[in-house]
């Protein structure tokens, strides 16, 4: 096959993506087939001169102005069983670019879409935002071809999707870093604690993700301090991801356990893979996701999670997977779900070492359902299929 993989522009700095394209790169390549990246270059964006607002609408130029031009060049010389990749479904826009040719997009979540259109209460967008991802859903509703990384973001499709789609296929997302659990949960430990300088000897409760309100990351601290308040907090929490909101680090200078909260921000690939294998359990609390990438992460590289009793983060852990109620955001309910996570906390932090050790190998046997290989091989399937019925 000859793709052409249609990515992010670097300058947005995006982290999942980036190697969710890397990804599906290497695997074709490796597979033989022939696949170029198009993205946006910086041009504009270079006049902006770090002032961020000049940023986003400079980049805007350089996305859905000057690349739109260089792709229509570009066509001039494409071969016609071309394959033309979308990356994510937020490069809609340029979508109607090759709408009359073979084309697919990966679909991740359409929680931006679902803010725009006020069905999100949680997260409200302004009038710029919902233009844009009015824009994003113009573009994407052009293309016949999809593939969803869970049953949950297919649903979320083909609900904003204006005609039934030809080919629409689901394709869980494959592991893109080698993570697998150490021989024991002593060495990550003794390397963490000798690099940061805090005590992890006897374990601790981890989280990984960004600041995004669909992340819920108060939710874990207010957990982790209900845990302290009901039970007993023996070990710290270590929250891995962008360095913390003011409200965060307001609600942790508040909280009777403030001195166990850690913010580990900027670390390697290695040093992620450590933290989830010496973890005793990961919290990760979403209200929303498209699939939700650490929970697989945590459970290959041995630790138990504990997340939300909803799609796809339930559809994902499945029956390894220990499970909270979605949090509700009022006073009343609020401290009733702090309540029952804190229990739920408990009660794997008190699992006997067999039952832990049941619970753990449940996970990794889990996790090997979503492996690069069967990923790559999956979507290799959907983009055959789409040359042969166009």
């Amino acid at each position: 096959m000859k793709i052409v993989l249609f990515t992010h522009p670097s300058f947005l700095a995006h982290q999942s993506m980036p190697r969710f394209a890397k990804m599906i790169e290497k695997g074709m390549l490796q597979k033989g087939h022939e696949l170029i990246i198009w993205s946006p270059k910086a041009f504009f964006i270079k006049l902006a001169f770090n002032n961020s607002f000049l940023e986003k609408w400079m980049g805007y130029l350089d996305q859905y102005v000057v690349f739109p031009i260089i792709v229509k060049l570009r066509l001039l010389s494409c071969s016609k069983n071309t394959l033309f990749v979308f990356a994510d479904n937020a490069l809609g826009p340029w979508v109607p670019l090759v709408r009359k040719r073979y084309h697919v997009i990966h679909c991740h979540d359409f929680l931006a879409q679902q803010s725009a259109f006020g069905l999100l209460p949680e997260n409200k967008v302004g009038i710029t935002g919902k233009y844009y991802q009015k824009f994003i859903r113009w573009g994407y509703c052009k293309a016949e071809n999809f593939i969803s990384i869970s049953i949950k973001t297919q649903t979320d499709l083909h609900f904003f999707l204006t005609k039934p789609p030809k080919i629409s296929k689901v394709v869980y997302n494959g592991l893109n870093q080698n993570f697998e659990p150490s021989k024991s949960k002593i060495e990550p430990r003794e390397l963490l604690t000798n690099k940061y300088n805090i005590d992890l000897s006897k374990g601790y409760i981890l989280h990984v993700g960004g600041n995004a309100f669909y992340k819920n990351k108060l939710g874990v601290i207010e957990i982790y301090d209900q845990w302290a308040k009901d039970f007993k907090a023996n070990v710290p929490l270590i929250l891995v991801g962008e360095p913390p909101s003011e409200e965060l680090i307001s609600f942790k200078e508040k909280s009777i356990v403030s001195k166990s909260i850690y913010f580990i921000t900027n670390i390697d690939d290695l040093q992620l893979q450590l933290f989830y294998q010496g973890a005793s359990v990961m919290v990760f609390p979403s209200l929303y996701e498209g699939f939700g990438w650490p929970i697989v992460e945590a459970m290959a590289s041995g630790t138990l999670v504990i997340t939300t009793n909803e799609d796809p983060m339930k559809e994902v852990a499945a029956d390894a997977g220990f499970y909270i109620p979605k949090k509700i955001f009022n006073s009343e309910e609020i401290v009733n779900w702090k309540s029952i996570a804190a229990k739920e906390l408990e009660k794997v932090m008190q699992l006997t070492p067999e039952e832990n050790r049941i619970a753990i190998q449940k996970s990794i046997l889990r996790s090997k359902e979503f492996r690069a290989e069967g990923f790559v091989n999956s979507i290799e399937k959907v983009y055959q299929q789409i040359l042969l019925n166009e």
